[in-house]
């Protein structure tokens, strides 16, 4: 994992606007970009396509183990089919949130999480990354939005897709992920003693991205120049 190569750990509830943030903020600095999310929910899709039951611990963990998984050029492919859209679908998300909360699934993706931390720096984004998957993170945020504001900003994202969507369906699987999330046994969601919390409810994209910014310059890493 490299203790020396610093990492930018962003966790916080689904639709917070985390993973987008992220992104942003890894590209500024021209890091690389850890999406954990993604990684639950391909394992989902996998288990969807191999007819795996979702409670079965043991095989989805072994599942885990052997992902076919390939992040380029803005897309995601899994076993040589590009899944980019089935990854965002509203069913995936909830099929991963429930096997993320298993002890095995989640030690099996453990190591291919932080083989992603490599130079010149990491930007990950999750629910676990600073707790969990990256403790020794220089800089860890918590990032969050009332369920309100994160159901329409999931809402229109799906639209912008031409994926279907009502936001009243939205919230309530928002405020059921929280629950499950928030009270798993493992890792259950919820800000590190030493995470900065970031409310992004009354921010913009761009603005939750320079307050991140502005946090790692002022503990001297982001420097671009």
């Amino acid at each position: 994992m490299g203790a020396a190569i610093p990492v930018i750990a962003i966790d916080g509830p689904t639709a917070s606007g985390k993973g987008t943030v992220a992104g942003l903020v890894a590209e500024k600095l021209g890091w690389h970009y850890l999406d954990s999310g993604a990684i639950y929910r391909l394992l989902a899709l996998a288990a969807f396509k191999h007819r795996v039951d979702l409670a079965d611990e043991a095989a989805l963990a072994a599942l885990g183990q052997q992902l076919d998984v390939v992040f380029a050029d803005g897309k995601v492919w899994l076993d040589g089919t590009d899944v980019s859209l089935d990854l965002r679908r509203e069913e995936t998300g909830n099929a991963a949130s429930k096997i993320a909360a298993l002890p095995a699934v989640r030690l099996a993706l453990l190591a291919r999480q932080r083989a992603f931390c490599q130079a010149p720096g990491l930007v990950s984004d999750g629910r676990d990354m600073g707790s969990v998957v990256f403790p020794e993170a220089f800089l860890k945020i918590f990032l969050t939005a009332t369920a309100q504001a994160r159901a329409e900003r999931r809402y229109k994202q799906l639209i912008e897709k031409g994926l279907p969507a009502s936001i009243a369906s939205l919230l309530g699987d928002l405020q059921e992920r929280d629950t499950r999330d928030a009270s798993r046994a493992v890792a259950p969601l919820k800000p590190c003693e030493d995470a900065v919390l970031l409310d992004t409810t009354m921010l913009s994209i761009n603005e939750a991205v320079q307050f991140v910014l502005d946090l790692a310059l002022q503990r001297g890493v982001g420097q671009t120049g």
